[in-house]
């Protein structure tokens, strides 16, 4: 009897140490797949914005991002490589230069992008590039994949605020990188969280991963960060003027330029050669949009800038109104019409935001303090 407990003790510990070996071993004997059935494309997320990461095994990157407030949808799928439709196992194989990532969609009237960020180094080892934890293999590295440049600067600045204060004990190796095609993962692994609750959490506890997690991030691990939250923004900012209130408090120029997407004269505006210091805010809800600082003159007759003051205020939208395909500008809360945005501008964005007077106010550097805008004073003197 005690002979034949002791070779069932032994089994079951065999067993529990394959557990970690991955989810290759559990594909292989149950699942086979001819590869990925689609990619995403625009029709797929014609609401909110992307966001899209890799952070080793997807199974466990997909749960975090979902019960973010704000989140419209997570999707687990392979990204960064140049085969089309891979399958799941030639990606896990390491037989594709594909990784396995997420793509979130979101809505940034209700989660910044900085918010998705600080919940993405909350979930990986971003100085491991050899894999993440018991995964191992290029396919299984990390990497952060911007969708614009606002998501790019945003992401190179938090990678900054994370070595400043020294979280890791080793450098951060996380590649920042443009989003390239998304094929979606196999159906079987979409949501496997919620579908295989026990095999998820059998592999997530054997993997090392939360232990790694509380260990650097202790109680803050849950502790998601941010500068002022979007019902702040939204409560200073958020406009509920009638059509015919905005007809009254706007210019005949200003109304066709904010509300009905025209454009003001070149030469002929307020701000084209305009450098005093300070930032310019959106004319009818206030939203701090440019500062001084990165004012340039592209000798277009618009005044221009080569980055927002904050991202966060900035959307973009799919401009078809002439012959070619344009990026327009909008504000975030007002939904002001402001300019468009565009790949011609000078370092260190290589971008020119040309924007109408009409649709800014300019507030000069010695009255931000009082009128509201003292946190910005930094953007415009550093």
């Amino acid at each position: 009897m005690i002979k034949k407990r002791l070779l069932l003790g032994i089994a079951a510990i065999f067993i529990l140490a394959l557990i970690p070996v991955g989810q290759i071993a559990y594909e292989a004997a149950f699942h086979k797949s001819s590869g990925s059935d689609r990619s995403v494309t625009a029709e797929d997320h014609t609401e909110g914005e992307l966001a899209t990461f890799a952070g080793g095994c997807f199974w466990c990157m997909e749960k975090p991002f979902d019960e973010l407030e704000g989140v419209l949808d997570v999707y687990v799928g392979y990204t960064g490589g140049s085969e089309a439709y891979p399958s799941y196992e030639d990606v896990a194989s390491g037989q594709t230069d594909h990784v396995e990532a997420v793509q979130i969609r979101y809505d940034p009237s209700l989660v910044t992008y900085e918010t998705i960020l600080s919940v993405f180094w909350r979930q990986i080892d971003p100085t491991d590039d050899g894999g993440q934890f018991v995964d191992r293999g290029y396919q299984y590295s990390t990497a952060v994949f911007y969708h614009d440049e606002h998501q790019k600067a945003a992401a190179e600045e938090s990678i900054a605020a994370l070595d400043e204060e020294n979280r890791f004990d080793s450098p951060i190796v996380t590649p920042v990188r443009s989003a390239d095609v998304f094929y979606l993962a196999e159906d079987y692994h979409q949501k496997f969280y919620q579908e295989n609750p026990v095999r998820y959490r059998m592999y997530r506890s054997s993997s090392g991963r939360d232990d790694f997690l509380d260990e650097v991030w202790g109680e803050e691990r849950y502790d998601i960060p941010e500068s002022q939250s979007v019902g702040e923004y939204e409560g200073l900012y958020g406009v509920t003027y009638t059509d015919e209130e905005l007809k009254e408090m706007l210019t005949p120029i200003e109304y066709e330029v904010t509300q009905e997407d025209g454009t003001e004269p070149a030469y002929r505006n307020q701000y084209w050669d305009h450098y005093e210091d300070g930032i310019y805010v959106d004319r009818v809800s206030g939203e701090p949009l440019f500062s001084s600082r990165d004012q340039y003159d592209s000798k277009t007759g618009w005044p221009s800038f080569t980055q927002p003051i904050d991202p966060h205020f900035l959307t973009e939208e799919e401009d078809n109104t002439l012959f070619y395909t344009r990026t327009e500008i909008r504000s975030l809360y007002g939904d002001s019409h402001l300019g468009h945005v565009f790949e011609d501008g000078p370092e260190p964005t290589g971008l020119r935001y040309c924007m109408n007077s009409a649709a800014m106010t300019f507030i000069p550097l010695d009255e931000m303090e009082e009128k509201g805008y003292g946190d910005y004073m930094d953007e415009v003197t550093s």
